[in-house]
């Protein structure tokens, strides 16, 4: 089974969006991007399962 990981894509995807906004929009288009992100991300998870269950998106070690 051929799986590619794709948080880390992305995440890579979302770093690369940022620092464009911050690089050309300067510091207000970089807070616009990052909060109107997390507010997708939020929607996103509530649209997918109907709760709001963040705690799988940090990696614990045990």
């Amino acid at each position: 089974m051929n799986t590619i990981p794709v948080l880390p894509i992305i995440g890579m995807t979302v770093g690369i969006i940022l620092g464009l906004a911050g690089a050309f929009g300067g510091l207000g288009a970089f807070l616009l991007v990052l909060v109107l992100g997390a507010l997708g991300l939020l929607v996103g998870r509530i649209a997918e399962g109907g709760e709001i269950d963040l705690s799988n998106l940090t990696a614990r070690r045990r």
